[in-house]
């Protein structure tokens, strides 16, 4: 059987793991993920009772119940490195025993809900919609560093992005993670639109925006809101950006969580508008979810 190191496995002096701080009786089965501190106390606010709170860097964390539900909220930061951090470490606390440092006999399921902010990429996506990702495309590369991606990639979809987008290699091979179809039909219901989702690196040039800086393909946004794939006799377009559902999915995937992401649209790129007055409107999003997970 094998032990995880102390280099690899990093458990602190108060038995909770390294970054996030969390201990393994502090984790529920359901968890939500938002990526600003601050939304975890939103979150929250509808839980009918709290059992801890921990605050570690930009990862803040709340466990409650809500309506008889145990569920853990928990903050991210921004971007597909931190949920590299968030994901694995949630995992080792579900999943390895902290006083052996194996794995535990049986596996425990997650089911992982991220709920978060984008920007629209189509006109069916105005500002207020609520975006389900059924798939992701990573501009981040994160998940091509894990063996077994391959298994859990949408391979014809990445080959026919890259030749749609005639991607260069300096940007690295998007990938296409897929989110639990369980989840999303339990979560999305018939409230949020369904698509694919694009993950990027960052908020300007990956994201297509130019402000000092030009970027590689100026043409990225036209050709992107132009592709369409067929799955499953179905039409999907790339609905929206955001940063990092792709990595969610494929992590989950590989590791035997359910995940998926679903974010309120406060930006459109197609028609050029902006709403930065959305928190307050975001609530009815996390009550959905709430009440769905």
């Amino acid at each position: 059987m094998k032990k995880y190191e102390e280099s690899e496995l990093i458990i602190n002096e108060d038995g909770s793991i390294f970054h996030l701080h969390v201990k393994p009786s502090q984790l529920a089965d359901r968890v939500i993920l938002v990526g600003d501190p601050g939304r975890v106390d939103i979150v929250a606010s509808h839980f009918d009772s709290k059992e801890c709170e921990i605050q570690s860097r930009e990862f803040h964390t709340i466990t409650g119940t809500y309506k008889g539900k145990r569920i853990t909220c928990l903050s991210t930061g921004i971007g597909c490195d931190n949920i590299d951090i968030t994901v694995n470490e949630l995992d080792a606390l579900a999943n390895i025993d902290f006083e052996t440092r194996t794995d535990k006999p049986n596996h425990r399921t997650l089911s992982i809900v991220r709920i978060g902010t984008c920007g629209g990429l189509q006109p069916e996506a105005p500002l207020g919609t609520f975006v389900a990702s059924v798939k992701s495309i990573g501009f981040d590369g994160l998940l091509n560093y894990y063996a077994g991606r391959n298994d859990v990639c949408d391979l014809e979809m990445e080959k026919a992005f890259a030749a749609h987008m005639d991607w260069s290699p300096l940007k690295g091979a998007p990938y296409v993670s897929i989110a639990d179809p369980s989840l999303i039909e339990q979560v999305a219901g018939r409230d949020m639109l369904r698509g694919i989702t694009i993950a990027c690196g960052g908020f300007y040039g990956p994201q297509g925006r130019q402000i000092r800086l030009k970027i590689q393909d100026p043409n990225q946004n036209e050709k992107v809101e132009s592709f369409r794939y067929i799955d499953n006799g179905k039409e999907l377009k790339i609905c929206n950006f955001e940063m990092e559902s792709s990595a969610l999915a494929g992590l989950s995937a590989l590791l035997g969580h359910r995940a998926m992401t679903c974010c309120m649209v406060i930006a459109n790129r197609y028609a050029k508008e902006m709403n930065t007055d959305y928190k307050g409107s975001i609530d009815q999003l996390i009550r959905l979810v709430l009440d769905r997970i």
